[in-house]
């Protein structure tokens, strides 16, 4: 929602790790504010994020959710990243352009770790963002622990907010410890304020300390409030939070639990007075005029193409002329607010606002768009996601191959994350992204709203077969049938050739026995053999030598030696004692150091050798391991590594060279190229 008549627009954007209940949230902050009557259900499939035909069918959420609401006289617009690692992508524009970023939390400190490349980014970012510890009524866990987990992964200080007060069931209710109350968790209804209990009091004296004596790091006169054991006006304190948190000083924790709205209207009031001005997210983009932020693409049909952006200054009418960073220039076709799945048409949008502008067709994820006639660049790009997963694709219905490349290319403009491209050595169409789940669910979305169906399997690995012995055949194509005939004589010498070389073609003739004019027909007739050897795969790395041979004057013809020169390659070829090769790859594995030993068993299980391995650079308790893996094993290479590392783990590969592969992994290679049984 983008209209109404509050008069501050904040962007928060929910991000954490998948399961954490950020959709719930999301659900309960729509509830609490009276946009919605009826709290949906995520599991149930009832709520207004996860809307999408895919995210109903997983469970989880699998792209951006945005919806809007007022509350208390401002108006709110929160962007719902998807926690999944597939899905990572749909933030990448999110957090720059948010004003704040809520980072929900399980409350078990073994999963604290899952924060880290969320709070890493945050950081790299200078994007202000808050912690919101859900699940708190089922916590059986220290909060104080919890937060002592996260704190390595975060640059700022992380200070609680607030603390929880137990029963022996879980949290039955917390102290905030800025403004000294204490609140009880009503199941569905706001928290009742009430005594701070006696048995608690000591500790939140305690905790009340600890938090003004993080903030008074970055405050002189709180500081010396402390050392002179005076009570900070409280004005002061809650003035300092709110410039701590903007200045990227301080990180504050809050407690609740989404499902049971417990602690939602704190924190919705906690980001009316602490979220950071707009122009803080604009300075950081570097939008310093009437201009909009591009967050994603999509495509709705009759609609066509759409641009989900966030207005940094000025005003959007419908019908405005938009200036693209290269230049060019659009205009406007329609202005849209969004809630969950729904759409409703606007005539303007306003500095804060989050809408979809229509038509269009060449603003680009990450770019900035000015309606005061300027060109201006985004100071934040999308950071590069390079394929980890990989499949081949065709059309189920040949009818259908003339509609994949224009619905990929709407899908892929859609989801920066995704790479649709021929392979250029084995020729098959491949989609790569993130992980099998995220191609699972493109191919799904390209059937369901471009109407392409597709068969997908595993993606061809790109063998080579070269030689290992030395042979020197003749080939002779003679062939007479009325008229002028056709007669071609070389003798060839096949050897091995360095690795990486491909075909090397040399001639040592003497006395004109084969005319000049003759000898790139040859060497294009040695290539035509190479195309397929012995073992049914491209034959590299040769020498191919032209000893002798002879021609006659009228049947002798390009054509006619470069079909000798193919015979006579075949012929060596099959005396030549080919060997299978295999691309290796240059792999590095990024991986938590506690999950090390676990990455370096499944290298040598994938015939894979490791290299190295030293801490990653800029990442707590982080190790990189550098290996070469053959290509065959690369491609489902990412689930293990995720499954060993709780999700986290991740990799990226480069080819290296060509290596000799033998055994089994030759034989089913051979096999499966022939489609009969290896010897």
């Amino acid at each position: 929602m983008s209209g109404g008549k509050a008069a501050t627009v904040r962007a928060v954007a929910l991000s954490g790790p998948s399961g954490t209940g950020k959709t719930t949230l999301l659900e309960s902050m729509l509830h609490v504010a009276g946009r919605i009557q009826r709290k949906g259900s995520v599991a149930q499939g009832t709520s207004v994020g996860d809307g999408s035909e895919e995210a109903r069918a997983r469970g989880l959420s699998t792209e951006l959710n945005i919806a809007g609401f007022d509350y208390l006289g401002d108006r709110f617009v929160v962007m719902d990243c998807p926690g999944s690692v597939d899905f990572a992508a749909e933030a990448d524009m999110v957090l720059p352009v948010a004003d704040i970023t809520i980072v929900v939390a399980d409350p078990d400190p073994l999963r604290a770790s899952l924060l880290q490349p969320i709070l890493r980014r945050l950081d790299e970012l200078q994007a202000p963002h808050c912690i919101f510890i859900n699940k708190i009524d089922k916590a059986r866990g220290r909060v104080r622990e919890l937060v002592a987990a996260i704190q390595p992964y975060s640059l700022a200080p992380l200070v609680a907010r607030q603390i929880p007060i137990w029963n022996g069931s879980g949290a039955l209710g917390y102290i905030d410890l800025a403004l000294e109350r204490a609140y009880a968790y009503e199941p569905g209804k706001p928290s009742t304020m009430i005594q701070i209990p006696e048995a608690e009091r000591a500790r939140e004296i305690e905790a009340r300390y600890r938090m003004l004596e993080q903030m008074a790091d970055f405050d002189d006169r709180l500081m010396e409030d402390l050392i002179n054991e005076t009570e900070p006006p409280r004005d002061h304190v809650m003035s300092d939070l709110a410039s701590e948190v903007s200045r990227m000083q301080i990180v504050p924790v809050f407690l609740g639990s989404a499902e049971n709205g417990a602690g939602v209207r704190r924190l919705l009031k906690a980001l009316r007075h602490e979220t950071p001005p707009l122009g803080t997210a604009a300075a950081r983009l570097g939008a310093d005029g009437a201009s909009a932020a591009v967050i994603r693409t999509r495509h709705v049909g009759q609609a066509g193409r759409q641009t989900v952006v966030r207005v940094m200054s000025g005003e959007i009418s419908d019908g405005d002329q938009a200036t693209l960073a290269d230049g060019a220039s659009e205009r406007i076709a329609g202005i849209f607010s969004l809630h969950g799945e729904s759409q409703a048409k606007q005539d303007k949008a306003g500095p804060g606002d989050v809408v979809c502008l229509g038509r269009l067709d060449k603003a680009a994820r990450g770019d900035l768009i000015s309606f005061d006639g300027a060109s201006r660049q985004t100071g934040v790009s999308p950071p590069s996601r390079p394929p980890s997963y990989s499949l081949a694709i065709e059309t189920q219905n040949r009818a259908d191959d003339v509609k994949l490349a224009p619905a990929m290319a709407r899908l892929v403009d859609e989801d920066g994350a995704l790479v649709f491209a021929p392979d250029p050595v084995t020729r098959e169409f491949r989609l790569g992204g993130q992980g099998e789940m995220h191609l699972r669910v493109a191919l799904d979305r390209l059937k369901r709203k471009f109407g392409v169906s597709v068969a997908s399997r595993r993606p061809q690995t790109a063998y080579r077969e070269t030689i290992r012995k030395s042979s020197t055949q003749r080939g002779k194509h003679k062939k007479q049938s009325g008229g002028h005939g056709q007669f071609g004589d070389v003798l060839l010498d096949v050897r091995p050739g360095r690795r990486g070389t491909g075909l090397v073609f040399d001639q040592k003739i003497h006395g004109g026995v084969v005319p000049r004019q003759y000898f790139g027909a040859v060497e294009e007739g040695a290539r035509d053999a190479l195309a397929s050897g012995p073992l049914g795969f491209p034959v590299v790395d040769v020498e191919v030598t032209l000893l002798d041979g002879s021609y006659h004057a009228v049947d002798s013809s390009e054509i006619a030696f470069r079909t000798a020169a193919r015979i006579g390659v075949s012929a060596a070829l099959q005396a030549c004692d080919s060997v299978l090769l295999e691309p290796v790859h240059a792999v590095t594995i990024h991986t938590p150091t506690d999950q090390m030993a676990r990455i370096t068993a499944i290298i040598p299980m994938r015939r894979g050798q490791i290299l190295g391995f030293e801490p990653r650079d800029g990442w707590f308790g982080w190790d990189s391991i550098r290996a070469y893996l053959p290509e065959d094993e690369l491609h489902d290479l990412i689930i293990e590594v995720r499954s060993a590392t709780q999700g986290l783990g991740e990799f990226v590969f480069a080819f290296d060279h060509m290596a000799e592969v033998t055994g089994k992994s030759a034989a089913k290679a051979i096999e499966q190229r022939q489609g009969v049984p290896a010897k």
